[in-house]
């Protein structure tokens, strides 16, 4: 993997992904990217695919509230589809195996402080894609009042 940076889209493997996206056409894009995410959390052993899901996850992310916009130098340069919510589930799953695959991306990193770096964009990028949580009032609680009741 030539790597030239801890971006997203900073190593060949991503950037010939972005290549793929922008080559596709617009209504492919989605599933391009749902299928990389896929075959990285179905992956049984190494994960082949590890640079373009993070890459994937990168994209879905800048459509998140708090989501960073994706570099337009290293990454596709043709717009993305308004991604579904449920791409994110899975983006953020596949960012975990990847997290904690060490025989994988984590591997590649020769100085500590790189991969401190990588790793933590990684985390920023997961911390994006998690779901909020849910703003349903668990109780209906109307404040209390004094009855006070005079005799007879």
């Amino acid at each position: 993997m030539g790597t030239w940076d801890t971006g997203p889209f900073d190593n060949d493997t991503a950037a010939d992904f972005a290549i793929a996206l922008d080559e596709a056409e617009p209504e492919a894009r989605e599933a391009l990217i749902r299928g990389v995410l896929v075959r990285t959390i179905d992956a049984t052993g190494h994960l082949t695919e590890a640079e373009e899901a993070v890459a994937a996850a990168a994209l879905i992310a800048a459509q998140c509230p708090g989501g960073e916009p994706v570099d337009m130098s290293c990454g596709p340069e043709e717009p993305m589809p308004v991604f579904p919510s449920d791409l994110r589930t899975l983006a953020d799953e596949a960012l975990a195996l990847i997290v904690d695959d060490e025989e994988g991306p984590a591997s590649n990193w020769v100085d500590p402080k790189d991969w401190k770096q990588w790793r933590a964009i990684l985390t920023r990028l997961r911390a994006v894609l998690a779901p909020p949580p849910p703003s349903m009032a668990l109780f209906d609680v109307q404040p209390y009042r004094s009855v006070t009741q005079h005799g007879s």
